[in-house]
């Protein structure tokens, strides 16, 4: 199920890539495009490793027992990387004019990058938190509704948006990246809601009941 929750994500930006590609100006559209998707890469190692931690540790949690502990590892785990990516958010916004400088000499790639690394800032600073919210419920069990939800929000929400954006009112990659990002802020915000929302304590007991119930067996023999 977390293949399928990444996939789902990976996927969403390789289209990004595709419908770039059929712009006007889609070879330096591609080229400025690829650079930033380069960066966001490295930065979402941290994020995704937060996932991974997040969702083990929660689980771990209810299975205890233990509402409050889980619902602190989620708050502890969100908050820090939410720091780390708006560390990286700020060097981005800062040093927006060298970014490219790491990839390419080509000066009309360069001042394309430049162009989208405000872009790139928002993307980067919504998937430090949205993982982490993923590995949250993933934790709880809620596999099959992150799934719905990343599915909805994708491609219900930024696909369409970007499509509008783009082509419509010819904004571009710049206008496609903004309608993609508008869909992963809508994921990010209902993953917020639900976190928010959730009885951690109702949910240890659900967790605790099936852990024993998994035992009973094993006890018997």
């Amino acid at each position: 199920m977390k293949l399928k929750i990444f996939s789902l994500e990976t996927w969403y930006y390789r289209i990004l890539m595709v419908m770039t590609g059929n712009l006007t100006n889609g070879k330096i559209a591609v080229s400025a495009l690829a650079v930033c998707m380069s960066i966001n890469t490295w930065e979402m190692m941290i994020p995704i490793a937060f996932f991974a931690a997040t969702g083990v540790r929660v689980a771990n949690e209810l299975g205890a027992g233990d509402g409050k502990a889980a619902r602190f590892a989620s708050i502890v785990s969100a908050a820090t990387s939410m720091i780390i990516g708006l560390c990286f958010c700020t060097l981005i916004l800062i040093f927006h004019e060298k970014l490219a400088f790491l990839f390419t000499s080509s000066d009309v790639v360069i001042q394309a990058v430049d162009k989208l690394t405000f872009l790139l800032a928002i993307t980067i600073l919504l998937n430090s938190i949205q993982p982490v919210l993923s590995g949250v419920a993933v934790g709880s069990g809620w596999q099959a509704s992150v799934a719905y939800i990343n599915l909805g929000s994708y491609y219900g929400v930024g696909l369409p948006l970007g499509i509008v954006l783009g082509w419509v009112f010819n904004l571009g990659v710049g206008g496609i990246w903004s309608g993609m990002i508008g869909g992963t802020a809508v994921q990010t915000l209902i993953l917020i809601i639900i976190t928010v929302r959730c009885d951690w304590d109702m949910q240890a007991e659900k967790a605790s009941s099936r852990m024993k119930m998994l035992a009973a067996p094993t006890s018997n023999a």
